[in-house]
């Protein structure tokens, strides 16, 4: 065929120029053009060229030990990095670190978007995301280290709003990842497990003027790809590479090929194995009472992971949709080796839709890790301990979701804890401290999430903080714990301790804790009870927890329905003990006591050990013009109704 793209691994790669931009596909160690890779790397060994490159890419490719892009490590191959990870290229990272090539750790999800305006001719992008953060111009522009001088980020003002410009870089050369290609290079990706941004990265290349070598598991014949399933056309497509052998296009480092991670097949998955009661397991599964219910839910990667399995064990599944930002939607979240897939998804779209919709607001919640954090409320993830991670897409998702759970042990290196009789006992600690004065690198900005008022709590297994406009608070503690000698001691700065309550002791015991009904209110008509004697209604709001209006609103209409069945007004006693209101919500649910008392109450108490929630709660009431009747004692609360009511 005159048409025909089928080509040699050697004809492809010798195509690359000195000095050309390259881009390459691939997450963490999904989806990996590998054959590309090895290719390239053995052309510069033996020859010398192309060299100076400059690497572009959105997340991490490859196995941290050499495979992927740690294959490009060569002295003068690459001159230039521009990434959202450095972790998976170890030798490329320590490159970086000693000033020998120029480097940028720009957020994941911007580096997706930036490819589709390089695709359409554009300058680059406007964002928000990365205010505040190492990303900002401010606070060092992305760079990695000293010898990169060059400004490839702008800040600026436009009608008193932040925006970051991101430049976008002229992409030469772009390695993509397929399935199947016909001859004239339509692709396909019907076994890959993901799709990211093979499209938009083709593109940008093809309209620079530049070429796209696809490498593709095999051939098939011309025109027996229906249309809708070529996810990349021909006429983007110069070079296609059928992989020599499969070892170089595994679906993942650790999976060959899993049917039920590129959607061909849905598997059963009742069986996920059931988490041992240890600090991992006490993290997920107090995360997960911040669980949205109905939301959607990104999770990171380590202690966050734990939170499916929590959710599966406590069949909550059906009642959340995970995602990652890779593209999946939907279905069981994998791991290791397949982490950004997902087994049985709904769907997968490209990589850059993800992002917009993350920076969009999208995502109802998502849980994080945590390297380091600090007395701002800031959090690190991308640069400590003398090694350069990046950030990935942690910028991207932390300061987008509207709320945050970051979590992971207190301490690390070396912490053992047992869990004994519900109560939590430190048996070695960890040698390095999370909790710090400042941390090395923001990435994120707990100064920036105040401002917009984004709740966000850290969770530990001995303990959790919440970001308040005063500072970081500590707000529970485990039961076994000792303020002082295990939490204040191995901390750099001292939080706010007001009245901390103790963390839920269902955590602590290796049996079902009912997170269905807790999340669901499926209980809520058991917290309402009304003495016919004395006309009041008794409402036990203990442990309740509102994380969204819709909770609210459920409490409301069962306070009516109790009120109307009674059929005349009540006066309400309202125990908050151990309630949680998020900080975004105390309006909502003071405008439904101003509705109960128009329409239902002759008179209302409320108390709440808490003295925070105490003041919350008479700071939101006050401002719709309510009598704060909010008391300490459950007695006091008694105490007012006998007076008002005589």
């Amino acid at each position: 065929m005159a048409n025909n793209k089928i080509t040699t691994l050697e004809q492809a790669i010798a195509l690359i120029r000195d000095n050309d931009v390259v881009t390459t596909s691939g997450f963490v160690q999904s989806c990996i053009p590998e054959a590309l890779h090895m290719g390239l790397e053995k052309r510069f060994v033996e020859t010398g060229h192309p060299k100076n490159l400059t690497l572009i890419m959105t997340a991490g490719a490859g196995d941290s030990k050499g495979l992927g892009t740690g294959r490009l490590h060569h002295d003068g191959l690459l001159g230039r990095v521009i990434a959202g990870n450095f972790g998976r290229m170890p030798k490329v990272a320590q490159a970086a670190q000693e000033n020998k090539i120029l480097g940028y750790n720009l957020p994941q999800g911007v580096i997706s978007q930036l490819y589709r305006a390089c695709a359409s001719g554009q300058p680059g992008l406007f964002s928000k995301v990365g205010l505040y953060t190492y990303v900002d111009p401010r606070f060092g522009g992305a760079k990695v280290n000293d010898v990169t001088t060059e400004d490839i980020v702008k800040y600026h003002n436009i009608q008193g709003e932040e925006w970051l410009f991101y430049i976008a870089t002229k992409i030469d050369v772009a390695f993509i990842r397929g399935t199947s290609a016909d001859p004239s290079g339509n692709i396909s990706m019907e076994k890959e497990a993901l799709v990211l941004d093979n499209l938009a990265q083709a593109m940008a290349a093809r309209n620079n003027g530049g070429i796209v070598i696809a490498q593709v598991e095999r051939i098939v014949e011309q025109g027996s790809i229906h249309p809708k399933d070529v996810e990349v056309p021909g006429i983007l497509v110069d070079c296609v590479v059928v992989a020599p052998e499969p070892e170089l296009h595994r679906m993942n480092y650790g999976v060959l090929y899993n049917p039920a991670l590129s959607g061909e097949v849905r598997v059963p998955v009742e069986g996920m194995a059931k988490m041992p009661l240890d600090e991992r397991k006490v993290i997920a599964r107090r995360a997960a009472f911040e669980l949205p219910p109905n939301g959607v839910v990104n999770l990171g990667v380590g202690a966050p992971e734990g939170i499916s399995a929590v959710a599966n064990e406590e069949k909550f599944t059906p009642y959340i949709t995970l995602t990652t930002e890779a593209g999946a939607i939907g279905g069981v979240l994998a791991s290791g080796s397949s982490f950004g897939g997902a087994t049985n998804a709904d769907s997968i779209i490209q990589q850059n839709q993800q992002f917009d919709f993350y920076d969009g607001g999208g995502l109802d919640m998502t849980c994080l890790g945590m390297a380091e954090c600090d007395v701002q409320g800031n959090v690190n993830t991308s640069k400590f301990g003398g090694r350069l991670n990046g950030c990935g897409g942690f910028i991207n998702i932390s300061q987008n979701a509207r709320s945050v759970v970051f979590a992971g042990t207190f301490t690390n290196g070396g912490l053992k804890i047992a869990i004994e009789d519900g109560q939590v006992k430190i048996l070695q600690e960890g040698r390095n401290k999370k909790f710090l004065n400042f941390v090395e690198q923001i990435t994120f900005s707990g100064k920036f999430a105040q401002k917009r008022k984004q709740p966000v709590i850290y969770v530990t297994e001995r303990c959790v903080f919440r970001l308040g406009q005063a500072g970081m608070e500590l707000i529970e503690v485990a039961p076994g714990i000792d303020i002082e000698k295990d939490i204040l001691r191995h901390m750099d700065f001292k939080p706010i301790v007001e009245e901390p309550e103790l963390m839920d002791k269902r955590l602590f015991l290796d049996e079902p804790m009912g997170l269905l009904a807790e999340l669901l209110n499926l209980n809520m008509h058991e917290r309402v009870q009304y003495d016919p004697d004395r006309n009041i209604l008794f409402v036990n709001l203990e442990g309740w927890h509102a994380r969204t209006k819709k909770d609210v609103d459920e409490l409301r209409k069962t306070l009516v329905q109790a009120c109307e069945k009674v059929g005349k007004r009540v006066a309400s006693v309202v125990n908050h003990d151990g309630a949680k209101i998020a900080e975004a919500l105390y309006d909502d649910y003071a405008e439904m006591i101003q509705y109960m008392m128009q329409h239902y109450y002759s008179t209302t108490a409320r108390y709440a050990t808490s003295a925070f929630a105490r003041l919350k709660m008479k700071e939101a009431l006050t401002k719709r013009g309510l009598q704060p009747h909010v008391f300490e004692r459950k007695e006091a609360a008694h105490a007012f109704l006998e007076v008002v009511e005589g």
